[in-house]
């Protein structure tokens, strides 16, 4: 994939309105990951030979490296280089909640917050989690969800057009994407991980954190009989909201 000059502003987008470049350096690599170019335990290229070939800054390839890690795709070793991480064990205990009713049924009041909601090309990863080509249209939207006032969860939501054609067009300050999707495209599956990751920026002032606070992160996939829905991660402060779940033993079968 074709890359713009090398720049030193990591967060700035380009003119044409693409991702920043420490963005579309993560999504090569997470690209190349998908497609099996490079599997679990592979070495992944160093900075420099990312810079190369990707030209742009260190800076940018550094940034990019540290956020995959810490969203579970590569792994670095000191003295050794980085590479692609092998999966992490699961313990699926968590329910599917709208976190309107969530904070409703806690006696508080929930608003929104829209950053965004619009039409996108896919990238390599939405593309494989929803089913879709790459560069087909997909749907983005960012909302902060706030609970009394004050910022509890970041959402950031891919939906694939085909499951949800009116998705643009919702007020979300009103309902949230959940309700819709569940009207829409009814829940039958879902897939969630949950891991600790230090914010971006961007993210931390959006949830209006500190400095050096960690947060819980998310990761949701849906289907609607057996069609993917939505991809979402799900940004909470670690210090204001608590992940957690309840489940009933299944007894042995005769």
């Amino acid at each position: 994939m074709a890359r713009p000059a090398a720049n030193t502003d990591t967060d700035a987008g380009t003119a044409t309105g693409e991702p920043p470049l420490y963005q579309q350096v993560k999504d090569y690599i997470v690209g190349r990951i998908l497609a099996g170019d490079w599997p679990e335990g592979s070495r992944v290229p160093s900075e420099n030979e990312l810079t190369r070939e990707q030209a742009v800054s260190r800076m940018t390839v550094h940034r990019a490296l540290r956020e995959l890690t810490s969203e579970g795709w590569l792994e670095r070793v000191q003295g050794a280089g980085t590479f692609v991480a092998p999966p992490k064990p699961q313990s699926e205990v968590l329910a599917i909640r709208n976190i309107a009713e969530e904070i409703s049924a806690r006696g508080h009041a929930h608003s929104a917050e829209v950053g965004f909601v619009r039409r996108e090309k896919a990238r390599a990863l939405e593309a494989r989690l929803l089913g879709l080509e790459r560069g087909a249209p997909v749907f983005h939207s960012l909302i902060v969800h706030r609970e009394n006032g004050q910022p509890v969860q970041l959402e950031e939501r891919y939906v694939n057009p085909a499951a949800a054609p009116d998705y643009l067009a919702q007020d979300f300050t009103a309902i949230t994407p959940h309700s819709y999707l569940q009207a829409t495209a009814p829940l039958s599956e879902a897939e969630h991980v949950v891991m600790a990751v230090m914010p971006s920026a961007e993210e931390r002032r959006l949830l209006a954190m500190k400095p050096g606070e960690p947060c819980l992160l998310l990761r949701r996939q849906t289907w609607s009989g057996g069609v993917p829905v939505t991809w979402a991660r799900l940004l909470h402060p670690a210090d204001r909201y608590l992940l957690g779940g309840r489940f009933t033993a299944q007894g042995p079968r005769g």
